[in-house]
């Protein structure tokens, strides 16, 4: 009885060691398929606090807190299905569905720097002083998050996709909800760090009271940065998945002219070459992302804007 129940005991420090061992793998898959998913992160937590700009401070947290459930839903309850369905019975079609989210991050990337350089931006921003009632800007946000939580959960999949199919449900699962609770934790932090420096710059001491002017200047300041890391970002992202995904579908000349460059520039620098190495490779990819999202803005810009014009036109004429 006493042997039967050591052995049995023994047993269960196996299976409770492989557990363990699998939970490691499983964080560890969920780590590395959210860093590939990092620039659609950065500017996901870069666009949401544009959202309850203007808007009362005691309402900011709550409509960042009904985004935050609206992304989790689209992710849980529509991409997760999706996309491990896919993975299942299609998988061919990963890298062509890929592809064309890279092309929208190259899009999306180049269209933000066309607005800076043109002066669209400025344009823009007396239609959004115009604030809509709560219901519509978390709808619009919710609808905007779902593009942005579909790439970042096919980039995510495409890392973790020789995994088995339950293993690739727990990781995307982990990645789906630590990625939304990363963005929106950020971006309450965000929207808050203002209302909290201008309460440190009423206090008495001095120190703090400065220390709170810097928050209330600073904060626009970085939102501003995190715009320009995540455009960067984007670029890097989309043109790197349709670097690697063009090499995989046949066509071959843009990733080894990149490789060859990434390959000398690692040969040439020494102690640092894997540092040089992917810098080079990093930029090579930005400079694709940036050359495919101007052509694709090229394409789009005149026919969005024909399209209003005309939508305009029959308005006016009713």
């Amino acid at each position: 009885m006493a042997g039967g129940l050591v052995a049995l005991l023994d047993d269960v420090a196996v299976l409770a060691r492989a557990a363990a061992a699998s939970i490691d793998d499983i964080g560890a898959a969920a780590g590395r398929a959210s860093m590939k998913a990092a620039g659609v992160v950065v500017d996901d937590t870069a666009v949401t606090p544009q959202y309850v700009h203007g808007l009362a401070a005691q309402r900011e947290l709550p409509i960042i807190r009904k985004i935050a459930l609206g992304s989790l839903r689209n992710k849980l309850l529509v991409i997760l299905p999706a996309i491990l369905l896919l993975s299942q019975f299609l998988p061919w079609l990963l890298t062509p569905i890929l592809m064309l989210g890279g092309a929208y991050l190259c899009y999306e990337g180049a269209e933000k720097i066309w607005h800076k350089v043109s002066g669209h931006a400025e344009s823009h921003a007396s239609v959004e002083d115009a604030l809509p009632d709560e219901k519509t800007i978390v709808s619009g946000a919710v609808r905007t998050d779902f593009i942005l939580s579909a790439e970042i959960m096919v980039i995510s999949l495409n890392e973790v996709a020789s995994e088995a199919f339950w293993s690739r449900a727990i990781i995307l699962l982990v990645v789906a909800i630590g990625i939304t609770v990363l963005v929106y934790g950020v971006v309450g932090v965000i929207v808050k760090m203002d209302d909290v420096g201008l309460n440190l710059s009423q206090r008495a001491g001095k120190g703090v009271a400065a220390f709170g002017r810097g928050l209330v200047k600073g904060m626009p300041k970085l939102l501003a940065g995190l715009t320009v890391v995540g455009t960067a970002a984007m670029l890097w992202v989309g043109g790197h998945i349709i670097l690697v995904g063009s090499d995989e579908l046949g066509f071959h000349p843009i990733y080894e002219f990149v490789h060859h460059l990434e390959e000398a520039a690692h040969d040439a620098t020494g102690a640092f070459g894997g540092v040089i190495g992917w810098l080079v490779n990093t930029l090579g990819s930005a400079v694709l992302g940036l050359v495919v999202g101007a052509i694709i803005v090229a394409v789009m810009n005149p026919t969005v804007h024909r399209k209003k014009a005309d939508a305009g036109s029959e308005a006016g004429a009713h």
